[in-house]
């Protein structure tokens, strides 16, 4: 059975744009459970299809993130380049639907987006309540 998250007020980093990107993430990991049983072509092009629309997502929200650690002189920058690195690493190679069936890809994502979330929540939410939000 696919993994689903909702949003919660305690996932918020107090920033107005990461906090839409990573409610718009975990919307898109879920849209993902929709389509992780059916073995039809069709239900597997969507898959693609959604899998492809996150992971450009992802790459646009990690350079809003690090536009935002920059502006803040924030003390972790390198950690976050690291992760975004290893992220991009993870889904070019490794999780990928030709080494994972859909519903394990679907469960890594939720799990390493709400981990990422969390993580940024607490590292980040004193630099970017302080940030504009435009």
């Amino acid at each position: 059975m696919p993994n689903q998250v909702q949003w919660n007020p305690r996932y918020s980093v107090g920033n107005e744009i990461l906090d839409d990107q990573h409610q718009a993430i975990l919307a898109q990991c879920n849209a993902l459970a929709d389509h992780v049983v059916g073995t039809d072509p069709e239900s597997d092009l969507k898959f693609h299809t959604l899998f492809n629309e996150l992971t450009a997502r992802a790459r646009e929200h990690f350079s809003s993130e690090e536009d935002l650690l920059v502006d803040c002189a924030c003390p972790t920058l390198e950690e976050h380049r690291n992760e975004c690195d290893e992220f991009e690493y993870l889904v070019a190679e490794i999780v990928t639907t030709d080494n994972f069936d859909k519903l394990e890809l679907q469960k890594f994502l939720i799990f390493w987006w709400v981990g990422h979330i969390l993580d940024s929540a607490e590292r980040y939410r004193a630099c970017a309540a302080s940030s504009p939000t435009d």
